[in-house]
């Protein structure tokens, strides 16, 4: 049995005000916690065992996801007291594992959306008889990304971290964020300390003469690290770009849960979701956004590319594109918000007198 460690522990600071109220891997995509995407994917994989481990907002977890029972899983949580970087992280939960020195561990972030075939991954490291394997993905600009050069037999030669100039851009395949840990492997990463794998672990097992295993699967793949890209994944969700079963509904151009209320009139596109208890008035569109638990558009309001937080409410003939308007804000009838636009959570915008334009 291949078991796993879910690395959920991350602020989300890129993600504010999303994660004011909510940690990361909790903020809905496609109508459930985005966790519930993650956890849905690997038991279809066969993992039957997952440690989170969990920092910011850690008494969000277990009260919704439970043991786990509920998804075909074993669930356990591990909370860090002070936060301890990726390889601390999997450090600190190591004595969850049921493996042996020698079994599989899969190891994945929870705030990236992929279409990994996670089975392939492990049968590379089984079969290359690597220390590590990592999940490798390329990129078409990859200075924002840890570069992952390889050999011919896909065996790792180096990292290279967010390169900048031509000449340092030797490979466009980057660290994708799943890797397979032999189990003895996490027992070597130090304790008691920040420790990043990407930074200190994956370079100093390299120079020691470990073996580490790149597969490159450029199948569907997104950091959702900012709210464009969060909503993006939402939308490919519904559409079905990216692969989950646990997408509640047919996918679709839009995915309106059971309690949601939507007028006739209104137009939904472009992979929406309209979750439980929101509603859209009449003649509104919305277009690529996610109205989250029991927000309101109100009748002629325009939303694309959007977030619209929990209890938020846009008033009508309100025009919001490519913006993040927190859980409970109040923006009041024609307003214009634009792209880059965040309003915080309980804010009040009065009506007609914010216009954030994009040829201004």
């Amino acid at each position: 049995m291949t078991e796993a460690i879910l690395l959920v522990g991350g602020k989300g600071t890129r993600l504010r005000p999303l994660t004011v109220n909510t940690p990361k891997p909790m903020v809905p995509a496609a109508g459930v916690p985005f966790l519930t995407h993650q956890l849905a994917r690997a038991r279809a994989a066969g993992i039957e065992h997952i440690v989170l481990a969990t920092s910011y907002l850690a008494e969000v977890f277990e009260p919704y996801f439970g043991d786990g029972s509920s998804l075909g899983l074993s669930l356990e949580y591990v909370t860090e007291e002070e936060p301890l970087g990726t390889g601390g992280a999997i450090r600190n939960v190591a004595s969850r594992l049921h493996s042996g020195p020698d079994d599989p561990v899969l190891i994945f972030n929870g705030d990236i959306l992929t279409g990994l075939d996670i089975q392939a991954l492990v049968d590379t490291h089984s079969s290359s008889g690597a220390d590590v394997s990592l999940h490798l993905t390329r990129v078409e600009d990859p200075r924002a990304f840890g570069l992952v050069p390889t050999d011919d037999t896909g065996r790792v030669t180096a990292f290279l971290e967010k390169p900048q100039t031509p000449e340092e851009i030797v490979t466009d395949q980057i660290n994708a964020g799943a890797y397979v840990f032999r189990r003895s492997v996490i027992d070597t990463i130090p304790t008691g300390r920040p420790v990043s794998v990407e930074r200190e672990t994956f370079p100093e097992l390299l120079s020691s003469g470990a073996h580490l295993q790149g597969m490159v699967d450029s199948t569907y793949w997104l950091d959702l690290g900012t709210p464009q890209a969060f909503v993006r994944g939402s939308a490919d969700l519904v559409l079905g770009r990216a692969p989950s079963p646990a997408v509640p509904g047919r996918c679709g151009d839009r995915l309106v849960l059971p309690s949601a209320r939507v007028a006739p009139d209104a137009k939904l596109t472009g992979g929406t979701v309209v979750c439980a208890d929101a509603v859209v008035g009449e003649g509104a569109r919305v277009t690529g956004s996610a109205l989250l638990a029991g927000a309101i558009v109100e009748p002629g309001a325009v939303i694309t590319d959007s977030l619209i937080g929990a209890g938020a409410r846009i008033g009508a003939r309100t025009v919001v594109s490519g913006a993040v308007i927190g859980d409970g804000a109040r923006v009041g009838a024609d307003n214009e918000l634009r792209e880059g636009v965040r309003v915080w959570c309980d804010t009040t915008l009065p009506p007609a007198t914010i216009r954030f334009s994009s040829d201004q």
